[in-house]
């Protein structure tokens, strides 16, 4: 995994001493923790410079000052917060700062001092999460030092369970940022399937990899369908976690590529298809996160990997495949694929009972153009719906839910089959969705189309350019509160 900040503390700012310190703005250039200190020994001239340079404190705000030998700090670097600022906000803060620092050794900050809940541990997840680089394809690796962030005192005496926590979290968000970074050509089904068996093991989760053939054995139609037009067959992971208490039941999409099968995508379509597997990958490195946080819930993971690849035994528009809770679906566009082998990964996740089932998908187009590229689509039962909701709200993570109108499912119908794969050009991320609520039998789910916000072209606060991780924060919170509602 791509090696993340290291996290220490520090003396109170006005006893320490380092290269860069980092310290918040409120609007109005109302000095946060720290800030007033820096302001009073540095004198007119930082004011002045922060007006000359329009910084008002509002939240994206960022300067840095050269202190000039007026401070036992080489460099300030000031954040705006805004007016009373929330957990997401620090978090953002503390990454903008995080990027915004000059090359050094440490960086010492007090964010963590904002008058906000859980303000901690956003410092720290925002901070390691902007500290992520990925550089496995670079021939000369950037000579950037990773900065080290020094938490000024004071401190809560549990300060060091809350960096840990947060450290795991972003451990888990850098290992789907690693999955989803890395080439189609290195990764297969069973490459990503033994990685995701690696990280799982290592949080004390037990693991199975179906092949090909137990697919076969299993009745997995959906999920072979998938595959058959690749030289590399698909595999379904499946990782249960040691806790005890509600379960939770994460199933996730893992196309390793995308080509689109036999309905081809277009070259430019194609370009970024090797994040077609974020969805599985979020999945399992939640899960690993969940069961290494001792979290109190049953944690299961299903993770359908295949290459859609249009191989000479690839499925045809007009094939019929049946799923493994008996239904059968008529295969109209083979590039909607990711229902296909969810249909399989789904119906497994139900016989189990979970008390509650998620599935994250990167699943249509149609997503993005609904609700642009840095919001999911939520859907599902209505319970269900409203507890992803609120735990993406309280881990910083946009969703927005959308209807499943039953009307809408007869654009499913199909003349030969149970059911069609596709619904029509229009309001094709509900269709794709319906097709899913098919094999959740009567559990409590939720769907997640992650098609925008799992990738990103461009870096922004803790975003890099590339795989985003999103997901993993909104499932954490949620094994959280289910395991606090018992």
């Amino acid at each position: 995994m791509t090696r993340l900040p290291d996290i220490g503390s520090a003396a109170a700012v006005s006893e320490g001493e380092g290269p860069v310190l980092a310290v918040p703005m409120g609007a109005d250039r109302e000095p946060g923790p720290g800030a007033e200190y820096v302001l009073d020994r540095l004198g007119s001239w930082a004011g002045e410079h922060l007006e000359g340079v329009g910084f008002s404190g509002k939240p994206g705000d960022v300067t840095v000052i050269p202190t000039g030998g007026g401070l036992r700090y080489n460099w300030v670097v000031v954040v705006g917060v805004g007016d009373d600022p929330d957990h997401e906000t620090v978090r953002r803060a503390s990454a903008t700062a995080y990027r915004a620092a000059p090359r050094a050794e440490s960086l010492v900050t007090t964010l963590h001092q904002v008058t906000t809940s859980d303000a901690l541990a956003a410092t720290v997840e925002g901070a390691l999460m902007a500290g992520y680089r990925y550089e496995n394809y670079r021939s000369e690796p950037s000579d950037r030092p990773q900065a080290e962030v020094l938490l000024a005192s004071p401190l809560p005496s549990d300060w060091s369970d809350t960096v840990e926590r947060s450290r795991i979290v972003a451990e888990a968000v850098a290992h789907v940022r690693d999955w989803v970074n890395q080439t189609g050509l290195d990764q297969g089904p069973a490459d990503l399937a033994a990685q995701m068996s690696e990280v799982a093991t290592q949080a004390g989760m037990t693991v199975e990899i179906w092949d090909e053939k137990k697919l076969e054995e299993e009745g997995m139609g959906g999920i072979l369908s998938v595959g058959r037009g690749s030289h590399r067959p698909p595999r379904l992971v499946r990782l249960v976690g040691p806790g005890e208490g509600p379960k939770l039941t994460l199933v996730g999409k893992g196309i390793t590529f995308d080509s689109g099968g036999l309905s081809l995508k277009t070259p430019t379509m194609m370009e970024n298809m090797k994040t077609d597997m974020a969805g599985a990958a979020a999945a399992a490195a939640a899960g690993a996160a969940i069961s290494r946080l001792g979290l109190g819930v049953r944690v299961e993971v299903l993770a359908a990997l295949a290459e859609n690849m249009p191989g000479g035994r690839a499925s045809r528009p007009g094939d019929v495949f049946r799923a493994r809770n008996g239904k059968t679906v008529e295969v109209l566009n083979t590039d909607a694929e990711g229902r296909l082998v969810l249909s399989d990964a789904l119906s497994l996740g139900a016989e189990g009972s979970p008390d509650l089932m998620v599935d994250l998908a990167t699943l249509t187009g149609a997503c993005k153009v609904a609700l642009g590229l840095e919001i999911a689509g939520l859907f599902g039962t209505e319970d269900a719906r409203r507890a992803v909701a609120e735990a993406a709200e309280a881990a910083g993570e946009k969703v927005w839910p959308l209807p499943l109108p039953p009307e809408y499912r007869k654009l499913l119908d199909s003349p030969v089959a149970d059911m069609k794969n596709t619904g029509g050009q229009w309001g094709s991320a509900i269709t794709a969705a319906l097709v899913l609520k098919e094999f959740t039998a009567d559990v409590p789910w939720a769907h997640l189309d992650v098609a925008g916000p799992a990738r990103s072209a461009k870096k922004e606060h803790y975003i890099p350019e590339g795989g985003t991780g999103f997901g993993v924060r909104t499932l954490v919170e949620l094994a959280a509160r289910m395991a606090s509602e018992g």
